[in-house]
């Protein structure tokens, strides 16, 4: 009988019996692509209830999906996912029939069961009050022994489907989600990741919620092989896609923060992709004729937000001559190549019938701004502004052009260097004021407007923001059927929100531009996110 030892095994590498992973990792032709990016997650998982950010945007598409989705690549209408059609019932209603045949990445099909779960109490919180959910789930979540979501779950689901009231199960290929009250955009928040479905018999048999968070169980071209937070994310091909065989056996999501860093992995082969591009690195990335930038405008803006809590900030006319103090197109020009529109508030054209398109953003007036904060009776009290270090894109250069506009009407803003989100959102110190973005993830007002700074919004959530007449038209906006009278509803949130009693003032429409191989075929989406399907694949 013959030993196996570590010099016979080398001996006999050839032979299958012995190799077998690696005869087979031989034989997969496909490529392992590397995505230098600034940041993989802002919470450390990769549950898109938490991780609802731009940079997670990038890769949840890869290993998860929706029944419905969002064409980003295209015309930016609905389409079909892990729903293969859909139909309304009422106006609270919507029936969807399952693709049939779906696996998942534990190798179950996926059913209505699985569909009911992913809308679950179990996995979204529903029954408790944010405060609940506080008190259950453990301060550190690793120490937390069971599958209770923690509270910032509970509040993005809240934001995201303010009305929902259970999913229907008709048969094991049909669901009906349906709705406490009418709402003409269901179908576009069905299509939102935070309704992505996973396997009901994954996170059952995760050890905690934070195990399930990290490894997720879904449905996309790609399984999440492994994650280090702050450091990685791999995925491998999942051969039984629905989809059909993706193109990549690999895709490494590489957390390298500084552009410089991520310009060089590129052009020294290390990554096929850079993401997170400054125009002013286009030149440097095109001078080598094996690589071009690719991307432009997304379906998100730029903002900076206020916190009516700050004893100066109280007063809407302060708030109003920041506003007014923003030389907007100097920002485009200097830092974005005009390449970034300069919007008409917190509105996008693809909204279609509900856009104002005679709205406009504050127009820049030193002489508003000096007059409105001599009637506020302002005497140069300092401002905190926190900041973080270019998490997004020309951040930093974008709040020194901020600063110096504000300090000509005699704004006093001192900037805060914070190293995250946590920190610029603590209630800790006194807040001021903050950067943000906000993304229209489907064609509707209430995209935007009325989950990020309505009554389940963020804003409000954290204490930073809220008015009345506001809350209670960001109700009817969410609820009316009648379309005549949203358009009035949400012109006047509009007036609120960025003129009467600012809560936040829109700098720019927001561009993704990404670095790549040239001879890679692959097209940017109109938004954060990265499609590697095959169908936007090709080399």
């Amino acid at each position: 009988m013959t030993t196996l030892t570590r010099r016979t095994a080398f001996g006999l590498a050839g032979v299958s019996l012995i190799l077998p992973r690696f005869a087979i990792a031989q034989a997969d032709q496909r490529p392992t692509i590397t995505i230098a990016v600034q940041k993989l997650a802002n919470t450390n998982t990769l549950e898109p209830l938490r991780e609802q950010s731009n940079v997670g945007t990038r890769t949840w598409h890869s290993y998860a999906e929706t029944l419905i989705e969002q064409s980003w690549t295209g015309d930016l209408g609905l389409k079909p996912a892990l729903a293969e059609s859909w139909r309304r019932i009422d106006d609270r209603t919507v029936e969807l029939s399952l693709r049939r045949g779906v696996r998942f990445h534990d190798g179950r099909e996926m059913t209505a069961e699985d569909v009911a779960f992913s809308f679950s109490a179990e996995r979204m919180g529903w029954g408790m009050t944010v405060e609940q959910a506080r008190n259950l789930f453990a301060v550190i979540p690793g120490q937390n022994p069971g599958r209770t979501p923690p509270p910032e779950v509970l509040a993005v689901a809240r934001r995201t489907y303010p009305a929902f009231e259970r999913i229907e199960i008709v048969d094991r290929h049909t669901v009906r989600f349906v709705n406490k009250v009418p709402d003409v955009t269901l179908e576009g928040r069905i299509s939102r990741n935070v309704g992505a479905i996973f396997s009901r018999d994954a996170f059952e048999k995760a050890g905690s919620w934070l195990d399930w968070a990290r490894r997720p169980v879904g449905t996309g071209p790609y399984r999440v092989a492994e994650f280090r937070p702050d450091q990685s994310l791999i995925l491998e091909a999942f051969d039984e896609y629905w989809g059909g065989r993706p193109p990549i056996a690999r895709l490494r999501f590489m957390e390298v923060p500084e552009v410089a860093s991520r310009i060089n992995m590129l052009l020294s082969g290390e990554a096929d992709f850079a993401c997170d591009m400054p125009p002013d690195q286009i030149a440097t990335v095109e001078r080598n004729p094996r690589h071009q930038v690719v991307g432009g405008p997304i379906m998100n803006h730029r903002l900076t937000v206020f916190d009516k809590n700050h004893p100066v900030l109280a007063n809407p006319l302060v708030r109003r001559a920041f506003t007014h103090s923003i030389d907007r197109d100097a920002i485009t020009a200097a830092l974005w190549d005009g390449r970034a529109p300069v919007p008409k508030g917190l509105q996008f054209p693809f909204y279609g019938e509900m856009f104002h398109q005679d709205w406009e953003a504050p127009k820049y007036d030193l002489v508003e701004a000096r007059r409105l904060l001599r009637e506020a009776n302002y005497r140069g009290e300092a401002i905190p502004y926190r900041l973080l270090n270019n998490y997004y894109t020309n951040q930093t250069a974008t709040a020194q052009i901020l600063v110096e506009g504000w300090r000509q009407v005699g704004l006093n803003v001192q900037i805060e260097m914070r190293e995250n989100f946590p920190q610029v959102l603590s209630r800790e110190g006194q807040r001021g004021v903050r950067d943000w973005s906000n993304s229209a993830s489907f064609n509707d007002p209430t995209a935007s407007i009325t989950s990020q700074h309505g009554p389940q919004g963020q804003q409000w959530q954290i204490g930073e923001w809220r008015n009345e007449e506001f809350g209670r038209l960001s109700g009817e906006l969410e609820t009316s059927t009648d379309r005549a009278r949203r358009r009035v509803v949400f012109r006047r949130l509009l007036e609120i929100a960025e003129r009467e009693d600012p809560a936040y003032t829109v700098l720019h429409q927001s561009v993704n531009l990404t670095a790549k191989r040239r001879d890679i075929a692959w097209n940017a989406a109109q938004s954060f996110s990265m499609d590697f399907r095959s169908r936007n694949w090709g080399a």
